[in-house]
């Protein structure tokens, strides 16, 4: 301890208070554990004040401005004005109302709070940097760690996110006006989710990608009508170019890419946004000093109870790897609290939902058809399509699909894909599906409300079943 630190004794420490760390807290402190709870920056980290919700409400602002300025269809006329100055007003109050309430949740949990930047010293002692002007530094001892520092943007070389034109997709959040143009160098899902909403506001997307598709890690028919939406909102797509340099010019900035081939190509824009994924936040809290060391990827590998090489030391979300998800992260913090308090817990990965806010929406969980076989299943695949729900109608919202993947002998749900409007609120349902080991048959029977987008799910399980009534069965 060094001279006139604060020394502070507890039984759980959580570093980071993103999903993953405030709900670990708040549920250490619900189980009996004397809980610290240290964050160095916002309470809720990056998903509430710089990624998952600002983005969201954004997409959704986006999205009332198209709908309206595209609906004559259905017989509305509107020419809407897009002030981004009022909408950033809008979402900061939407984030510091969550974050708040970050705050005094965790405090109502009895969960103390230290805002600064933790290190760990020892085994069982960190080291903690107050935040403010005297930046006093506080002792605590701790019986059980959870780290949960989560992610950054990465940067690619020749692209600082110090520089102006270059953007992180937390920067591009912060934005005072809609750019004309901007370069976007990434297709996956963040890239894919701030094109889209900016083609919505207005600005003239060029997206580089070096593979030769969007969002590599989805199925070829889920990513097509998501590539041919995106496409009809203007979005310029090129493929198999990798960014190499970029450079300021009179009218903004020109970005440099290079094929495999050596063919060079260059794009306008008033910025460029860099979104090729995020690396795991390690390098601020001297893992060493605990004894656990990040695999070549910057991760720390935990076990089925979030634990690290350390006994006493878990990790949850981000920085324990794929799938960086916020929920993923919060369900962690449960099971590594509960641990910590000496009670049985275990994570399942299978039935994590993951979901992309493009347009359409983006949702799965559980295992593809190819998947399945992979693992030794026979599987069996229902697939509503929504052309064919009233309510997908009713919405001018007819692109995509609901797809059941179920064991074809037991018929218990393994799976499922969706790709249409609200995805990601409607796979919650399959999610439970697999989460309870449920059959086709308990989702066909379950009746559901008419008409909505759930309906969809039922459909698919009976048409899986062979019995589909509204599409004809495969």
């Amino acid at each position: 301890m060094g001279v006139g630190d604060d020394a502070t004794e507890t039984d759980l420490l959580v570093i980071g208070s993103g999903p993953g760390g405030y709900v670990a807290a708040i549920r250490g402190a619900q189980l009996g554990l004397d809980t610290t709870l240290v964050e160095k920056d916002a309470y809720g980290g990056a998903c509430l004040n710089r990624g998952c919700i600002p983005s969201k409400a954004f997409i959704h602002a986006a999205d009332v401005a198209h709908e309206a300025a595209t609906a004559e269809e259905l017989g509305v006329h509107a020419d809407p004005t897009v002030d981004m100055q009022r909408m950033q007003e809008w979402k900061s109050g939407v984030v510091h109302q969550l974050t708040r309430g970050v705050e005094k949740l965790s405090k109502a949990n009895g969960v103390s709070l230290i805002e600064g930047t933790a290190k760990f010293a020892d085994a069982h002692t960190a080291r903690v940097v107050r935040n403010g002007e005297r930046a006093e530094t506080e002792t605590v001892e701790f019986d059980n760690a959870i780290l949960a520092t989560g992610s950054q943007p990465v940067q690619i070389p020749g692209f600082d996110f110090g520089d102006d034109p270059v953007l992180s997709s937390s920067q591009l959040l912060q934005l005072e006006s809609v750019p004309d143009r901007l370069v976007v160098v990434g297709a996956g899902y963040i890239g894919m989710e701030l094109s889209t909403m900016l083609a919505k506001l207005g600005t003239d997307v060029t997206v580089v990608e070096m593979l030769d598709d969007v969002l590599p890690t989805y199925e070829a028919d889920v990513k097509r009508i998501v590539r041919k939406r995106a496409e009809a909102l203007g979005i310029d797509f090129h493929f198999g170019e990798g960014a190499t340099d970029w450079e300021e010019t009179a009218d903004g900035v020109t970005v440099s890419t290079e094929t495999e081939a050596g063919d060079v190509s260059r794009y306008e824009g008033d910025a460029v946004l860099v979104a090729v994924g995020r690396q795991p936040v390690t390098d601020t809290v001297n893992l060493d000093a605990v004894g656990v060391t990040p695999d070549t990827d910057g991760f720390v590998q935990t076990d089925d109870h979030a634990r690290t090489d350390a006994e006493h030391v878990f990790a949850v979300g981000d920085v324990a790897g794929e799938p960086m998800l916020a929920h993923k992260a919060s369900a962690e913090g449960v099971v590594a609290a509960a641990v910590a308090a000496g009670e049985s817990a275990t994570l399942d990965q299978q039935a994590i939902p993951a979901a992309v806010f493009t347009d359409p929406e983006i949702a799965t969980v559980g295992l593809t058809e190819a998947e399945a076989a992979e693992a030794g299943f026979d599987p069996v695949v229902g697939e509503m399509p929504l052309r064919a729900s009233g309510r997908a109608l009713t919405m001018g919202e007819s692109d995509g699909f609901v797809r059941i993947v179920a064991a074809a002998d037991s018929e218990t749900v393994l799976g499922g894909q969706l790709v249409g409007p609200n995805a990601s609120e409607v796979v919650a349902e399959v999610a439970l599906a697999v989460e309870m080991s449920a059959t086709l048959e308990d989702v066909a029977e379950t009746v559901h409300t008419h008409p909505t987008l759930t309906e969809a799910v039922m459909e698919a399980a009976e048409n899986a079943r062979g019995q589909a009534v509204h599409t004809l069965n495969r």
